[in-house]
């Protein structure tokens, strides 16, 4: 095989797991202007009567998220959930200590179920395991979940929300393993308390599904082992152990940067063998699966000092080409994991680290909109595992890295398939074979594609069609193959 060539061998028999569609989901904190001036600006000429942006709503429902968690984050850990419900004019402004902003409450849990609905994405819940107690945690649950008949249900009821919302997806808290998290805990201290809150909410509404805290990134010194120990003081009470990772380019190693699937499977598979090794320390007949509930890319905004202002500006990344092309790989790696990867959770959805941007009056689409978007709308069914024959490129920090990056997906039920396929290389167009060794498509449908020259490019509000994709048309399939010249720096997305 040359050096400008590769093969992709595609196989409906070979199948990997059906794919989750929760792992296009995502995160909405009370940070920044993720929420006001987000999701949410009553004074903005593009709200509703409700306040909610409606450019905002349209993009979120392109993007398809499935599910959002909610409302933290750090935010989570010195949050009353109670000062979000109830008349607004009733509701305290406060000092949120996690990102030193004046915190208002005009947006609170009834607030975030409408957003939900309007987007038709599940909600996922946060409790407050740090300065919150294990029956505020249950209170909420109660709040939420419960018909009309007790306390907290009938305050529902009293704020004009008369059914119970039914929310299947909680967390237990965020990130406690970090030392800068309101109420950090030390791993057995913060397993006793997940478990003990755990119990109590499963009392209220035994259908629940529950995520533990893991660690909140590789580079903690307790990881993996804050993931053991939690995992065994909680293995039955539990669905997922969370997982979190930003991925960074500080040092600005494109080559190392584009590679980065080595660190996002690294991860995956480091707490697969822990939660199999916990199964089998408990001699347990219990699943519990990986939630990524934050994921992106994020080095160049660090800010996260609020000044003690409302909705200031912070991190409010601005991504560019090669951003894209590790979002795109990291949903590649969600296709490829799709066995154990049930969640996943973009951090965050609109301003903060998001893949839109906002003024007042216009928004704006950055590069990482785009491959969430492909992933989201075409990866359905069964994820595929796909044989790639590729030239390789050698990293600094991962060694030698093949040059085409690629996973598949298949539905029987529909008969329709994808491809996504990113070309790490900088400079080289590599001529591309896609070989199907089962039934084969009569044709290629369509193909996207998104390619640039400069990785650093990207999208403004003065120039919004810079890093954008393009559509190609189709072609028949002959002989069970097709035959692609995929540009560098490219990612492609071959609907069939």
């Amino acid at each position: 095989m040359s050096n400008t060539t590769a093969r992709i061998f595609i196989d409906t028999n070979r199948i990997i797991s059906d794919i989750s569609p929760l792992v296009f989901s995502g995160f909405a904190e009370h940070m920044g202007r993720c929420i006001y001036q987000g999701i949410y600006e009553p004074d903005s000429p593009l709200a509703d009567e409700n306040g909610f942006r409606t450019d905002v709503m349209a993009a979120m429902r392109e993007l398809n998220f499935r599910m959002i968690r909610y409302p933290g984050g750090n935010f989570l850990s010195g949050y009353n959930w109670l000062d979000g419900v109830g008349p607004k004019s009733q509701r305290p402004r406060r000092k949120e200590l996690a990102w030193q902003s004046i915190e208002t409450n005009q947006f609170g849990t009834n607030e975030f179920m409408q957003f939900c609905r309007m987007i038709n994405a599940k909600p996922m819940l946060g409790v407050n395991l740090g300065t919150g107690s294990i029956s505020e945690a249950a209170s909420l649950v109660e709040y939420v979940n419960a018909p009309a008949g007790s306390k907290f249900a009938d305050l529902r009821v009293s704020h004009g929300y008369k059914d119970p919302y039914g929310v299947e997806y909680w967390c237990l808290g965020n990130e406690m393993d970090g030392p800068w998290q309101i109420g950090h805990l030390e791993a057995h201290e913060y397993g006793l308390k997940a478990r003990e809150a755990a119990k109590m909410m499963r009392w209220h509404d035994p259908r629940i599904k529950l995520a533990l805290c893991g660690s909140s990134s590789t580079h903690m010194p307790t990881y993996p082992d804050w993931d053991r120990s939690v995992l065994e003081h909680c293995w039955d009470m539990v669905d997922y152990l969370s997982l979190h990772y930003y991925a960074q380019n500080a040092d600005n190693d494109t080559s190392s940067f584009l590679a980065s699937s080595a660190q996002f499977e690294s991860q995956i598979d480091t707490l697969a063998g822990t939660l199999r090794y916990v199964k089998a320390k408990l001699r347990s007949k219990h699943e519990v699966t990986l939630s990524w509930d934050e994921w992106n890319v994020w080095y160049k905004n660090g800010n996260m000092q609020g000044n003690w202002t409302e909705a200031p500006h912070l991190i409010e990344e601005v991504y560019n080409h090669e951003d894209a092309l590790v979002v795109a790989q990291w949903m590649n790696v969600f296709l490829r994991k799709a066995d154990i990867l049930k969640i996943a959770c973009l951090a965050q959805i609109v301003n903060v680290i998001g893949p839109i941007l906002t003024t007042s009056n216009s928004m704006l689409r950055q590069s990482i909109f785009f491959p969430f978007m492909y992933f989201s709308r075409y990866a359905t069914g069964q994820s595929l595992d796909v044989l790639t024959q590729s030239p390789k490129t050698e990293t600094a920090k991962y060694g030698e890295m093949p040059l085409i990056d690629t996973s598949a997906s298949y539905d029987p039920a529909t008969g329709e398939s994808a491809i996504f396929i990113v070309n790490r290389s900088q400079d080289q167009a590599l001529t591309t074979d896609i070989v199907w060794q089962s039934v084969a498509p009569a044709r290629i449908k369509t193909i996207y594609q998104m390619a640039h020259s400069d990785v650093k490019a990207a999208n403004s509000f003065e120039h919004p069609d810079t890093v954008v994709p393009v559509t190609l048309p189709g072609m028949p399939v002959n002989n069970n193959k097709v035959t692609l010249s995929l540009p560098p720096l490219s990612f492609t997305v071959i609907t069939a």
